[in-house]
């Protein structure tokens, strides 16, 4: 007779069947073996740590249904995890669910002026109110210190985070500017502050926010005539955490609004923390009072890691995922992806998921064909300086040229095609386009990329010139 476990997990395969393609049932849901049900609670075995994540982003809505469906209002899951081609000595781990742990990184309600009464229209004649929000921090738990490898590379940065971390608005460094290129782990150290200072002091209210979405939330306060309200809210913050700062550039009211917020929090002892690509000295498009605020801290850059430092990070990912690989297969993936520690650690992911799906052993002529895959196929984003240095070589013009106002048809010619290709080929706006050259507005941008795409239609020799300098930006 089948253990009660069993008949449990085979009752909720049934509904599972029914609600996804047969093809993904058979990846995804075949290979998990129930384990144990203790105190409606239900383990499940499953190949991978990848397969666990794979679960929990793609069907944990329908595995939540199934789980309360058959085990009651109180049932839980848990998956035990071992890596089918691990050590033989290997033992499964249990991780339970949900396993985010973000119930630690809760902010207490706060206070702000209610303004506007809702679904009513605001009536100037009444004192504002005060209501309590529910700030959310939007801290990533995995991102701790304990999950930040430290190098020579990021030691600086490293250091002042963790002393950031335990003395928040208390040390030299506020504002923490943490600056450094792509996929070096300035999200992940901003998120460690964040997360340290939850742990060390529960009652502050930490917040992290990316530059773009703090801006929509501010266009958005304009439309609803709401921003009073907007700049209260975060003057209430005691961390206040930007990502990806540089892309305040050439939008004005942004900056001017948060100019003011940066010097409330800073006046009151608050923390304020932001990262960036580029240090201060070379932000362009940004006002000159809120680039003097970012200097009365400290600075701190992020460099690409060495060798050791990169070999580290890999073991530090694997032992977090409760698996082992040849030392061999290690050291070429670090040799590998030697700029970007996230396409790095992307590129492990797919060599256990291939490993793992394929149920082939992980051996270093399997990790040579999918890296070199994988290296070849990474789209990797180019710099607005750098197009425009390509550009400027191309037509034998000084940076300095292509960024005046001169309109010297050449030098038009070559800013439009330096802009088209900064559109196409990076993530920047507009405005920060327009700003890099020469302080231009988004429409000048508009206006150049129209024109570039006209030319390369009706001139050929046009044309020969958009292709010659694609192919020497694709070689970067």
């Amino acid at each position: 007779m089948s253990k009660l476990h069993e008949q449990k997990w085979e009752a909720c395969l049934k509904v599972i069947k029914d609600n996804i393609p047969l093809q993904a049932f058979k990846t995804w849901f075949s290979p998990i073996v129930p384990v144990k049900l203790e105190d409606e609670i239900l383990t499940i075995q499953v190949p991978s740590h990848f397969f666990y994540e794979w679960l929990e982003e793609h069907y944990i809505g329908l595995l939540k249904k199934v789980i309360k469906k058959e085990l009651g209002a109180n049932g839980r899951l848990e998956y035990s995890i071992i890596m089918e081609k691990n050590a033989t000595n290997s033992t499964p781990y249990t991780v339970k669910l949900p396993t985010s742990g973000k119930s630690s990184l809760k902010n207490s309600p706060v206070t702000v002026p209610l303004s506007v009464n809702e679904n009513q229209i605001r009536n100037p004649f009444v004192i504002p109110g005060l209501k309590k929000v529910n700030v959310d921090s939007n801290l990533n738990p995995s991102y701790s210190f304990e999950n930040f490898v430290e190098g020579d590379c990021n030691r600086l940065a490293r250091s002042a985070g963790y002393a950031v971390a335990n003395k928040p608005g208390g040390t030299a460094f506020n504002p923490l500017l943490i600056y450094g290129g792509v996929g070096l782990g300035k999200t992940h150290l901003a998120h460690s502050i964040g997360i340290g200072i939850k742990n060390q002091f529960p009652n502050k209210t930490v917040l992290y926010v990316g530059s773009e979405k703090f801006a929509h939330q501010f266009i958005d306060s304009i439309k609803n005539g709401t921003t009073n309200d907007f700049i209260h809210f975060y003057q209430m913050m005691d961390v206040l955490i930007i990502d990806d700062v540089q892309f305040f550039s050439g939008k004005e009211k942004t900056q001017d609004v948060f100019f003011h917020i940066f010097n409330h929090l800073h006046q009151n002892g608050k923390q304020i923390i932001l990262t960036s690509d580029k240090p201060p000295v070379e932000m362009q498009g940004m006002e000159q009072r809120l680039l003097s605020r970012f200097k009365w801290g400290l600075s701190a850059d992020l460099q690409s890691p060495d060798l050791e430092t990169r070999i580290a990070i890999l073991e530090k990912k694997m032992y977090g995922n409760g698996i082992e690989l040849p030392n061999e297969v290690v050291e070429y993936l670090a040799y590998s992806i030697n700029t970007n520690i996230r396409e790095m650690e992307g590129a492990l992911t797919s060599l256990l998921a291939q490993a793992s799906l394929n149920k082939k052993a992980i051996t270093l002529d399997l990790a040579k064909q999918m890296i070199d895959k994988f290296v070849k196929n990474t789209a990797r984003e180019v710099s607005i300086e750098y197009i425009q240095k390509v550009v400027c070589d191309y037509f034998d013009l000084a940076i300095e040229i292509l960024k005046s106002k001169t309109r010297k048809r050449e030098v038009v010619q070559a800013r439009q095609i330096a802009m088209y290709f900064s559109k196409k080929m990076t993530k920047s706006s507009l405005a920060n386009i327009g700003a890099h050259c020469g302080g231009k507005d988004h429409a000048t941008v508009l206006h150049a990329c129209r024109t570039v795409n006209n030319l390369s239609e009706t001139d050929k020799q046009f044309k020969t010139y958009l292709t010659d300098l694609e192919k020497k930006l694709s070689m970067q």
